[in-house]
């Protein structure tokens, strides 16, 4: 019933795919709105089963928005999602949830340093067992994250069974106002050298990388390497304020256009800057979007920083927040935002889809040369281009596999359950002894894993049955999968090196939290040791921002 009411009410929703030519667009809209409401008038009297109108007009509306892009939305009255992104803040205990397909049940992945989870003793991996005495057995993780939010202060009982533990374990937990840290860590990584970690760009976000600034300029740092990978971007002025910590004020950041002359406005530095000198290095990749860009992008057109890292993800629209009727509010694209040099840094089209629905991107042969405040040449159309680029690592593909499997996440449970603790996050590697420990665990634990070379063997001799080679090159085929034989100990054996780091840093989380996971995290990463060996060759980085690098 869903998917056919679901086509049905998309049929109605595009205002213009069947408007008459010539037609005036307001008559387009009333015409498919009567439509609209007609065919849901209909629905309801006629439908051989009742009809929720919350669910089926919602199910049409999200539909219609699909057709624009993926940022806009629509968010009913009372839907806490809208307030948490634009603030950070929610009520609840501060825990990270996964769920857990051998359980069946919603674990704890990580509670935050200092939240009420773990004033109250919990731990990464507990399994929720109930919630004030209501079994949560199958249910999935958005309704158990919902049950542990609440009002602040309100209390409830949490019971879960914990590994080596044999009877439940319950606690009280007394909810709070959590707010998520923008800048989870910040710390000296070298001689006169400090890093910042930036998440995220809700209210308070430069509040919080000013004072990270000013605490790691007290002890000595001459250069700063602010990392926003990952960073999926957020409130426009907090990118803007970041960026004024770096140039003078009065310095115009960017410029926003749209189709109503009320949302075009230029942004400009309003505040006196921290340092205006001192060498920066931002790092970036294709997790770098929105707000990050705005900072990757001003920086680098005014050339007051080096990108390192990989492309970003081309996110060149800004949204606004509207209201809607009974307390509802709608989220969606009034325009795009252009940076110093002029260009708009949007990568997907959404107005043209591929014959197969998915979005096009704009080819590199379709993008303009601007140029940056010393003549260097910079492209639109594609995100933000880093001017030194570390292409991402190649993994095995059962690494996709195995890092996100439980039996990844419970050997890392089992590991601190067994190890009161474990030498500090960034010096914290495995032993012979204990990787050894893990491969056996793995190994028998039941985890499987699809290998690629495995799904391209056997399309290989599907094809050459359909042209008549497979009974000719069938010792050739034996020989093959003779060497491509699954041994899952071997391969982990093998590809250690690619492994360990992602085992230290989820090990790391259970002691040190996600700011011991960062430092960790920094361990060996190629983007950090080119921007500190960028930061130590002082010539090289100007020559790079004077464009005479060759």
């Amino acid at each position: 019933m869903k998917h056919n009411l679901m086509a049905l009410l998309a049929l109605c929703l595009p205002l213009t795919s069947t408007a008459q030519q010539g037609e005036r667009p307001n008559s387009a809209i009333s015409r498919n709105l009567e439509i609209f409401n007609d065919i849901y008038k209909q629905l309801d009297l006629f439908y051989v089963d009742s009809l929720n109108a919350d669910t089926v007009i919602g199910w049409g509306i999200r539909s219609m928005l699909q057709q624009v892009d993926p940022f806009t939305d629509y968010y009913p009255e009372d839907d806490e999602e809208l307030r948490q992104m634009a603030t950070g803040k929610y009520a609840g205990i501060g825990s990270i949830v996964r769920f857990h397909k051998k359980e069946d049940r919603v674990v704890i992945s990580e509670p935050y340093e200092g939240s009420p989870s773990m004033k109250a003793g919990v731990r990464a991996g507990d399994v929720i067992l109930s919630i004030d005495g209501k079994d949560v057995k199958g249910m999935p993780t958005p309704k158990v994250s919902s049950m542990l939010r609440g009002e602040a202060g309100t209390t409830f009982e949490l019971r879960v069974k914990r590994m080596g533990v044999d009877a439940p374990v319950t606690m009280r937990i007394t909810r709070e106002t959590i707010q998520m840290p923008q800048v989870p860590y910040y710390g000296m990584v070298a001689p006169g050298v400090g890093f910042i970690y930036l998440t995220g760009f809700t209210d308070g976000a430069c509040r919080e990388v000013r004072q990270a600034l000013l605490d790691l300029k007290k002890q000595g740092a001459e250069r700063l390497i602010l990392d926003l990978r990952d960073n999926p971007g957020g409130a426009l002025n907090e990118a803007v304020d970041i960026v004024n910590l770096f140039v003078p004020k009065g310095r115009k950041v960017m410029f926003t256009k749209g189709k109503l002359a009320s949302v075009n406005r230029d942004y400009y530095t309003a505040s006196e800057p921290v340092d205006t000198l001192m060498p920066l290095v931002v790092l970036a990749d294709g997790g770098s979007a929105s707000s990050s860009e705005i900072v990757c992008g001003s920086l680098q057109d005014m050339d007051r920083a080096v990108i390192v890292g990989s492309r970003t993800y081309g996110k060149g629209l800004v949204q606004a927040i509207r209201e809607v009727p009974y307390h509802g509010n709608l989220k969606l694209t009034t325009s795009r935002y252009y940076i110093p040099s002029g260009r708009c840094i949007q990568a997907y089209d959404y107005r043209h889809l591929n014959p197969d629905g998915s979005v096009g991107t704009v080819p590199d042969s379709l993008t303009h040369v601007f140029h940056t405040a010393n003549g260097r040449e910079v492209r639109d159309g594609g995100g933000i281009k880093p001017d030194i680029e570390v292409k991402p690592d190649s993994f095995p593909s059962m690494i996709y596999d195995l890092v996100g499997s439980d039996e990844f996440f419970d050997y890392a449970t089992l590991y601190a359950s067994q190890h009161a603790t474990i030498a500090p996050a960034g010096e914290f590697s495995m032993s012979d002894d204990d990787y050894a420990q893990f491969v056996d665990y793995i190994c028998q634990s039941g985890f499987t894993y699809n290998r690629r070379s495995d799904e391209v063997l056997r399309m290989l001799k599907n094809v050459a049955r359909r042209e008549g080679y497979y009974e000719t090159a069938q010792a050739e085929f034996a020989a093959l999968e003779a060497r491509f034989a699954n041994d899952l100990g071997a391969d982990l054996r093998r590809f250690r090196h690619d492994i360990e780091p992602y085992l230290c840093d989820e090990i790391v989380h259970r002691y040190y939290y996600e700011a011991g996971g960062v430092k960790q995290q920094l361990v060996g990463d190629p983007s950090m040791k080119q921007a500190l060996e960028l930061l130590q060759a002082p010539e090289r980085y100007a020559a790079i921002l004077k464009g005479s690098q060759p």
